[in-house]
């Protein structure tokens, strides 16, 4: 019994022995960190804003912008000519006659190819 007492203190002084060890390293790791200018970031702090503020936000953002948007308008000028209307172009019944009749034998085409593949 008196040895497994003798090796559990012999481990405990080795663990002992370690986290000094670990420790030192730590303390030379920070030292050159710091001399390096990396040093550890620190995180900032979120703020926390109540709606009634981020809704004054919004307003105050929202004049902002109509006052960019305002500002940045050019001066109306009068218009001295109209833009011409767009024409809207019909098709003859013949016209569409000759397009449906190429569609079709182009679709009957197609449909030739893919059974000839298939078989």
């Amino acid at each position: 019994m008196g040895t497994l007492a003798n090796a559990l203190q012999q481990l405990r002084a080795e663990r002992k022995q370690a986290q000094l060890q670990v420790e030192k390293l730590d303390q030379a790791i920070s030292v050159i960190d710091s001399l390096n200018g990396s040093g550890t970031v620190r995180q900032a702090k979120t703020r926390i804003i109540s709606a009634a503020s981020r809704r004054k936000m919004a307003r105050a953002q929202k004049a902002r912008w109509a006052k960019a948007k305002k500002a940045s308008q050019p001066i109306a000028i009068a218009k001295t000519t109209t833009p011409a209307p767009v024409v809207k172009r019909t098709m003859s019944a013949s016209a569409r006659r000759k397009i449906a009749t190429f569609q079709r034998a182009r679709w009957a085409k197609l449909r030739a190819g893919q059974q000839k593949k298939a078989a």
